[in-house]
């Protein structure tokens, strides 16, 4: 395949937040079957995509200089696996602006790597419909078929298995990360005790009360070993519920940021101004939808 797009493409690689996070098994490979709902939010790095007679990466933003501009960087690696799998000459300009915290529990890497796949798909003009972007994303990690749908989904497996999930209400969200990085095998291999249920959230809530009182049914089964790694965790936590208006405070997928949910999205700003908060970085945001009707045709979710 040679033909190629003419314009510049711009992607949006949206962090994600763990509703809740079960751990429900463990298998001979040593990887965990999971149940979560995950929902992504408005506060993204960018990357952009033009034609080159190569493949080069820049990178920039505030958190540029925490990751490798090498050939292990996941969107290099994510780049070269969608060549190979549809037999692209892998040629691009890549520039990556950097503003999502890395290994935070917000899946920045792996919002990076889908964003890859989605802006290389059309600026080669691959026929998605003849290539499973889910499976090519899968290769690279578990975070990344989910990173493709963009938008509110229920993860089982590994993170391969995805189901349409929930409309949620509008609520007001506070993203609090304490400027520690915690690696995901080593939150997973400090964790102790048995593992939870299987409960999938896949019902609308009616209203913001019926979602917290959802939520608050269900866990994040990291929060002990990564506060064990890290008790900043435990400060970032207390702060956010010490927060007016905060109606839950729960740590995103292994952590170190943490959310907290409130009413609305005015009631979220305001609670970004709160002194107990300032040492740390801060953003209010608001859940983020796209065309799940898109996601389902292309046979991301089911």
């Amino acid at each position: 395949m040679t033909v190629v797009a003419s314009d510049p493409i711009i992607i949006e690689a949206a962090a994600k937040i763990n509703l809740y996070l079960h751990v429900v098994g463990r298998r001979a490979s040593g990887y965990h079957d999971l149940d979560s709902l995950i929902a992504f939010v408005n506060v993204y790095d960018t990357l952009s995509f033009e034609l080159s007679d190569e493949l080069t990466l820049q990178i920039e933003g505030t958190f540029s200089s925490r990751i490798l501009n090498s050939g292990e960087n996941l969107v290099i690696r994510a780049a070269h696996a969608l060549a190979a799998a549809t037999g692209v000459k892998p040629t691009a300009n890549i520039a990556l602006k950097k503003e999502l915290p890395v290994a935070a529990g917000l899946g920045s890497g792996s919002a990076d790597a889908a964003a890859t796949l989605r802006g290389l798909a059309k600026l080669w003009m691959i026929d998605t419909s003849e290539i499973d972007l889910k499976e090519v994303g899968f290769s690279l990690g578990a975070d990344i078929p989910a990173g493709l749908v963009n938008d509110t989904v229920h993860v089982s497996g590994v993170g391969e298995l995805l189901q349409q999930g929930p409309r949620l209400p509008n609520a007001g969200i506070l993203l609090v990360n304490p400027g520690v990085t915690l690696s995901t095998p080593s939150v997973f291999k400090a964790r102790r005790g048995g593992f939870s249920p299987s409960s999938p959230m896949v019902t609308p809530p009616r209203d913001m009360e019926r979602f917290v009182r959802e939520l608050e049914d269900r866990n994040n089964d990291l929060t002990e070993p990564a506060v064990g790694l890290a008790p900043v965790v435990r400060e970032v936590l207390s702060a956010l519920e010490a927060t007016p208006g905060c109606r839950l405070a729960r740590l995103s997928g292994s952590g170190a940021t943490c959310f907290g949910l409130f009413d609305d999205p005015m009631a979220a700003e305001l609670a970004a101004g709160s002194a107990e908060l300032q040492n740390w970085w801060v953003r209010p945001t608001t859940f983020r939808t796209t065309s799940m009707e898109i996601a389902a045709d292309n046979g991301l979710v089911t």
